[in-house]
């Protein structure tokens, strides 16, 4: 018998990052926090982003097939607050956030830890969400520092 509290209790002690996903769609471009990101391959570099079907940015990651992810410094909360609830509108989550493209043409926050940026080779839908194969094909370095977890927020995702 599943315990549907324990569940919950459980499925959110995986420990998460928390990251802002950059995505294009034409011209318009839009971030959003994630956080069930992790690394798949060495060869060739690969990561799984596991996004929400219902969420604007599904849609701009499945009509361009790429999208970057920017890691951000534990002290950053606030800045992820900015990407993590949604929004009506693409594209406004960047009014006072600094930002550059990259080869991709997605957004990268400009005050991260550093990027990645990915072009998605596959995806599989299950679920509610869509876990899209990212093949690196970017990345750099902006700065040291520890990177920010879901746990450091108090926020919960998951379970």
């Amino acid at each position: 018998m599943l315990d549907e509290q324990a569940k919950k209790t459980m499925l959110r002690k995986i420990p998460h990052g928390i990251y802002i996903c950059g995505v294009k769609d034409g011209e318009n471009v839009n971030g959003f926090t994630i956080s069930w990101l992790m690394q798949s391959s060495f060869k060739p570099p690969q990561v799984v982003n596991c996004v929400n079907k219902n969420h604007t940015s599904h849609a701009m990651i499945k009509n361009s097939g790429v999208f970057a992810v920017s890691f951000l410094e534990k002290e950053q909360k606030d800045l992820a607050q900015k990407f993590f609830q949604p929004l009506r509108r693409v594209g406004n989550r960047f009014e006072d956030v600094e930002f550059y493209t990259g080869e991709t043409g997605c957004p990268i926050i400009s005050d991260s830890l550093g990027y990645i940026e990915c072009q998605v080779v596959g995806s599989v839908e299950q679920g509610d969400h869509t876990v899209f194969v990212g093949e690196v094909i970017a990345s750099g370095i902006h700065r040291e520092g520890k990177q920010i977890l879901l746990e450091d927020t108090g926020w919960q995702y998951g379970g």
